[in-house]
């Protein structure tokens, strides 16, 4: 859970709220009781965003993997080709045929043309957006319409909550792990800027997702490295610095589960010392952190789920040893332990944002790791049961434009971006497997039938999670808010 950069959060009562950064005499103390019980400063951004989840209803034992693929990838290099289309905008790439009659997608996705049996495509997927961080937003929250004062350049808590935060929210933890979670890091542009729509919004800070942060920040690079690591201009890059860091949840050298709770009786002496000159809200959610983090130390089925190095090397090979393939056998792995939702982004720094070098790079970097990783995660579900009652979803914050542009200075071909239309992929949790729902125009650049929104795909999200139509939420003046701005999306099942 190592924190590389932080979201920029409003302030309360003129208190900087940016975990890590400027800790206030609160926060400070909450770091030291954190590490007196043998977890890291790495851990602590992700202790402290548990704090807003409450008033959990009754679910089915349904949960969701959200594979999202931050800068948009393109439906006519992945599901939803157009070979008889003029040569400006088939692109480069032939259709194979899947195991679905009648249905081709890529010839760089050959694993996944064997797996069509397990998922169904939404080919008809609209929002208004070709701006990322806005088009983020929108498909991080399920919400099409942009909140008043939002800022491209940093979250605010007048941004919607995100997907994760309201399925958070809405959820009862399971052995012990928080009911929604985000790795393996936070979408961060290579300047620095964290996007918003990733967070608790309108709910809070306490209300953000807990954010498992195993991949560092890579601003010059990216996709799955080590093996394909690339940049959009140069190509194939090689960087041994990078290290895929899964959370260390053991404890440290000399201390036994005996003096763990000493040490949480010092750590309720500090709290006590600051409590008669600090009465800021939360003590109860910031309790129930600590709670969580002793459960973590000391129950081998939630430490289990945190350690890739225990896993089979054979599921390390079928996943791919690479970010992505570690990131969603993580995914895995959290699902099976109780963990309800989690989202994986896969893909640093809008690594699908095939402005330049778009055909080379999908090819060589991008889509082969990817169709390994998420083939491997469906036939593991498929294969012990899990499947049925877990649904997949993969999608970016939009889909790339049907003509093919190259931009000033750019080199080699690209797409731009494109929200009015994009190909998202839905696996298990009872799709009907072979499914296609919606179609493109001829050339892919607009719904032709059954246009389907960012509302429908996340109330298809909460749905399979069990959360009642009716649930809501609370903003930060009291106000409730539906959960569900849309219809579940016909057709899957």
């Amino acid at each position: 859970m190592k924190n590389t950069r932080s979201q920029s959060s409003p302030t309360s009562g003129g208190v900087p709220m940016h975990p890590g950064v400027g800790l206030t005499r609160r926060q400070a103390i909450q770091a030291g009781a954190i590490g007196l019980l043998g977890l890291g400063m790495n851990h602590l951004s992700a202790l402290q965003s548990l704090a807003g989840a409450t008033g959990a209803k009754s679910a089915k034992a349904k949960s969701v993997i959200y594979i999202f693929l931050s800068g948009g990838l393109a439906q006519h290099e992945s599901f939803d080709m157009k070979p008889d289309a003029p040569d400006n905008i088939r692109g480069e790439f032939k259709p194979i045929r899947t195991a679905t009659p009648g249905t081709h997608i890529c010839e760089h996705l050959p694993m996944l043309a064997q797996r069509s049996d397990k998922y169904a495509l939404v080919r008809s997927l609209t929002h208004e957006s070709n701006e990322h961080s806005q088009a983020h937003h929108i498909m991080l929250t399920g919400r099409s319409e942009i909140p008043i004062g939002f800022d491209p350049s940093k979250p605010k808590n007048t941004d919607w909550p995100s997907i994760a935060s309201l399925a958070a929210a809405s959820l009862k933890p399971v052995n012990n792990l928080p009911p929604a979670l985000v790795l393996p890091d936070k979408i961060v542009h290579r300047t620095g800027r964290t996007i918003p729509g990733q967070f608790g919004g309108m709910m809070g800070t306490r209300a953000d997702p807990w954010f498992l942060e195993m991949s560092p920040y890579h601003p010059i690079h990216y996709g799955a490295y080590p093996q394909y690591l690339f940049h959009h201009e140069t190509g194939l890059q090689k960087d041994d610095g990078l290290r895929f860091q899964a959370p260390y949840l053991s404890l440290p050298e000399g201390l036994t589960l005996d003096r763990v709770a000493s040490r949480v009786g010092l750590r309720d002496q500090l709290e006590k010392q600051v409590a008669a000159y600090d009465k800021l809200a939360g003590d109860e959610q910031l309790d129930r952190h600590r709670e969580l983090a002793i459960s973590l130390l000391t129950d081998p089925k939630t430490r289990e789920a945190f350690s890739l190095d225990r896993a089979d090397p054979k599921s390390l090979d079928r996943y791919g040893r690479n970010s992505f393939g570690w990131s969603l056998l993580m995914a895995r792995r959290l699902i099976t332990s109780g963990v309800k939702l989690v989202q994986v982004n896969l893909g640093n720094n809008e690594a699908w944002d095939t402005h330049q070098n778009a055909f080379p790079n999908l090819k060589n970097f991008l889509l082969p790791p990817m169709d390994q990783a998420v083939s491997a995660l469906l036939d593991d579900l498929s294969a012990s049961g899990e499947l049925d009652e877990t649904l997949i979803v993969m999608a970016g914050e939009f889909g790339r434009t049907p003509k093919i542009s190259t931009l000033p200075k750019a080199k080699g071909a690209g797409r731009d971006h494109w929200g009015a239309v994009q190909s998202v992929l839905l696996a298990g949790g009872g799709v009907r497997g072979g499914a296609v729902v919606g179609s493109s125009d001829k050339i892919g650049g607009h719904p032709a039938s059954d246009p389907q929104r960012p509302e429908n795909l996340a109330s298809t999200i909460y749905n399979a999670l069990g959360i009642s139509r009716e649930a809501t939420w609370q903003d930060f003046g009291g106000r409730p808010h539906y959960l569900y701005q849309g219809e579940p999306i016909k057709g899957l099942v």
